[in-house]
């Protein structure tokens, strides 16, 4: 199965941006996401390219969803699929939010 993870857009240079992933920063394609993005947005990744962008309503249930998958699913493919995502990542650590307090 493939999955995607979850991580908050910190720049973009042209079709590429650089992505937090629970404090690991990776670079990420845009060439095929559904709608454009900017820094603070959060993208669903896969292999390297995002597919999606997260609707702001739904950021806080994708990353608990992704918390749980890592805390709970130990030795599972799926966790084991999310991890290999984010090599090296912490895995009490979700990508930090953007405060909407402006």
């Amino acid at each position: 199965m493939c999955l995607g993870v979850p991580g908050r857009i910190i720049e973009i240079r042209g079709q590429t941006a650089t992505v937090d992933f629970w404090g690991v920063r990776r670079e990420t394609r845009l060439d095929v996401i559904d709608e454009p993005v900017e820094p603070g947005d959060y993208i669903l990744n896969h292999v390297g390219f995002a597919i999606r962008r997260i609707p702001p309503g739904e950021i806080d249930e994708t990353l608990a969803l992704y918390e749980l998958l890592l805390k709970e699913a130990d030795g599972d493919m799926m966790a084991a699929d999310v991890r290999g995502e984010i090599t090296g990542a912490p895995r009490d650590r979700a990508p930090a939010k953007e405060s909407s307090d402006a």
